[in-house]
């Protein structure tokens, strides 16, 4: 097989700099059929492919090796370098090959089939918590062993926690690490980045990242399972940075009617605006409510939910957000992110 060498100087804070995995020349149609796009993103697209010798299937995803004029092979090497780190996390997505293009960089990765979490937030009939306690049992399993190795993803949101069936209901993969950074190596880390429903106060502060900063998203998730709502979305992005900053979260309305204590108890824990005053992923697995012994209603639901009356038109009406390389969403363009250097005076993250 051919391979390349991408250059793989280190690019700024936080970023991963060495690879371990061959970068491959050979033309990937005449190895794989690829069969249909899972997503799409300004500067990426993700196909589903299946390999000719074994009818595997996988995940591909492209990237853009030039954005806005500009040459990422950095954040490409670091993204992939992430996955690399990962290997032997089995809540992370699996890398399993890189191939090299004119114009991109295309990560071969372990397929899903199960979709997005998302689908289960965004629908009418709940999942039973005993279901959902064991998607954030698995999250936080995968969330601990990134921490250990000292990478914080900071982009942990329902769009990027994908199920391995859907029928019955599979394992969790996280996906998407544009966005994780290696913290210790260079001081502190201060950047803004993120989505900004899912985005921690600290980020909003340009206060340091710290592990802490990825719990904080855990437990915005929670929040979506078990009531269908985002807490944080305003009408407006000033309202959403608003409802961050100050933990405008509403605990009292009706969609919580039928969540248990111990899952307000556990969300409550996470959403706290300082970052020591979170627990740890490992502490959050200790948490009654993910072992809590279910029965009857908690098992079967029958009721669909009621919103919250923060929540313009009640289900999230938009459509999932395309899965996408997510770069400092400084540079985003889409409306589900902010645009801070719009509306709040900071200073450039570094890079």
């Amino acid at each position: 097989m051919a391979r390349k060498r991408l250059d793989s100087r280190s690019g700024g804070a936080g970023l991963l700099g060495d690879i371990q995995t061959p970068i491959l020349g050979d033309p990937l149609d005449a190895l794989y059929h690829l069969t249909g796009e899972l997503g799409r993103g300004k500067f990426a697209v993700v196909k589903r492919c299946v390999e000719k010798a074994t009818g595997k299937v996988f995940a591909a995803k492209f990237l853009k090796k030039r954005r806005r004029g500009r040459d990422c092979r950095v954040e490409v090497i670091h993204e992939i370098a992430v996955l690399e780190l990962a290997r032997n996390n089995p809540r992370v997505v699996n890398l399993h090959s890189v191939y090299e293009t004119d114009h991109d960089i295309v990560l071969l990765l372990e397929y899903a089939a199960g979709g997005e979490i998302f689908d289960h937030c965004a629908s009418e009939e709940p999942l039973p918590e005993v279901q959902i306690t064991r998607l954030i049992r698995q999250t936080l399993e995968g969330v601990h062993l990134l921490h250990q190795s000292g990478v914080v993803h900071l982009d942990l949101k329902p769009q990027n926690i994908l199920l391995t069936s859907l029928t019955p209901l599979g394992d969790i993969k996280i996906v998407d690490f544009g966005l994780a950074r290696r913290l210790g190596t260079t001081g502190e880390l201060r950047e803004i980045l993120g989505t900004p429903e899912y985005v921690a106060p600290e980020i909003l502060n340009y206060e340091p990242i710290t592990t802490a900063t990825d719990l904080w998203s855990v437990g915005v998730i929670a929040y979506m399972l078990v009531t269908g709502e985002s807490p944080f979305a305003g009408d407006d992005k000033q309202e959403t940075f608003l409802n961050v900053s100050q933990v405008n979260v509403d605990y009292s309305c009706e969609a919580f009617s039928r969540v248990s204590e111990l899952a307000v108890d556990f969300i409550r824990k996470l959403l706290l605006k300082t970052p020591e005053d979170r627990p740890s992923a490992a502490d959050c697995m200790t948490h009654p409510w993910l072992w809590q012994q279910f029965t009857g209603p908690e098992v079967t639901p029958s009721t669909p939910r009621t919103p919250c009356e923060r929540s313009s038109g009640g289900k999230w009406a938009a459509p999932p957000e395309d899965p996408e390389d997510k770069e400092n969403f400084l540079d985003s363009p889409h409306t589900k992110r902010f645009r801070f250097e719009e509306d709040i005076p900071v200073g450039e993250g570094e890079h």
